[in-house]
């Protein structure tokens, strides 16, 4: 059985005689009395009674027609579903945010899509690479938008790298230490230093420039996945950023020597043999839009 039997046979009955059901359905009369008859040998009973040039459904018919229509109209919703899904209207994502991205792209995102995709429903989540891959590998989420430093290589992953963001160390304008045309390590000892959870990656940078006393379990002090409000923390006190550069352009760069040498590298990630939601691309573009690194500051 087919839909387009489903709909010769609807068409059939609304019209009420071969000759004009056909030109309505755009096809020749033999072709609609084939169909007819094959739906009816596949269904085991006639659907119309021929009284000369005139049909009338058989009782069977009328139960055939009714559960049709609805077949058709379910056909047509689930055609429009996939299209609404194909292109953004409708449907759901679920997208894990490290803390590094999300400053970046949390607000944008929202705003996006309350505004350009008001039928999709969008789901954003927080927290560490290990939890958000437990829940990718679920399947509660779609995909991630993570530092790769913190993503171990695995076989069932499928990474897009989007950019690769500089890291510094961040004061406020009028913090001591951002009059000095050069800062040592040691000097920023001095002062609360705050981060997110750095990568084992990171930790090996800053051990290697500075020495054993600027491994993160040393050196952090204040230390939390919210990374705007460690932002906050740095423009309204004495305390030093250790983050990507680009996250926070009103604060000072400090011109730490040697120079720092790292960088994060934000990705997107998702399960390597799952099919991908088919609003994954809007994602990546607003990914694109928003992503970006800082210049380097001056004499660095």
């Amino acid at each position: 059985m087919q839909l387009t039997q489903l709909r010769h046979l609807v068409g059939l009955a609304e019209a009420g005689s071969f000759s004009k059901a056909a030109r309505g359905l755009f096809i020749t009369q033999p072709a609609l009395s084939r169909s007819i008859r094959a739906l009816e040998g596949e269904l085991g009973l006639a659907l119309f009674d021929r009284v000369g040039h005139r049909i009338e459904l058989t009782p069977f018919g009328r139960d055939v027609l009714e559960r049709a229509r609805r077949l058709l109209e379910d056909a047509h919703d689930l055609a429009e579903l996939g299209a609404g899904l194909r292109h953004g209207r409708s449907g759901r994502l679920a997208v894990g945010l490290g803390s590094g991205p999300a400053a970046f792209v949390t607000r944008p995102l929202l705003a996006g899509f309350a505004t350009r995709q008001a039928g999709m429903r969008l789901e954003l989540a927080r927290g560490s690479a290990t939890l958000l891959l437990q829940r990718l590998r679920a399947r509660s989420l779609d995909a991630l938008v993570v530092d790769l430093l913190s993503v171990p290589p695995s076989g069932d992953l499928h990474i897009d790298m989007l950019v690769r963001m500089r890291g510094a160390f961040l004061c406020r304008p009028r913090h001591a230490l951002a009059r000095r045309r050069r800062v040592r390590f040691e000097q920023l000892l001095q002062y609360p230093i705050a981060c997110t959870p750095l990568s084992d990656e990171i930790a090996r940078t800053l051990v290697q420039r500075y020495g054993p006393q600027a491994h993160p379990d040393h050196l952090v002090t204040l230390r939390g996945d919210d990374l705007p409000s460690l932002v906050e923390v740095a423009a309204h006190s004495d305390a030093i950023l250790l983050a990507v550069r680009a996250v926070a352009p009103a604060l000072h760069e400090l011109p730490v020597e040697p120079g720092l040498g790292a960088s994060a590298q934000f990705g997107l990630v998702t399960l390597a043999r799952r099919a991908q939601a088919p609003a994954l691309e809007l994602l990546r573009q607003a990914l694109r839009e928003h992503l970006h690194d800082a210049a380097p500051a001056a004499g660095q």
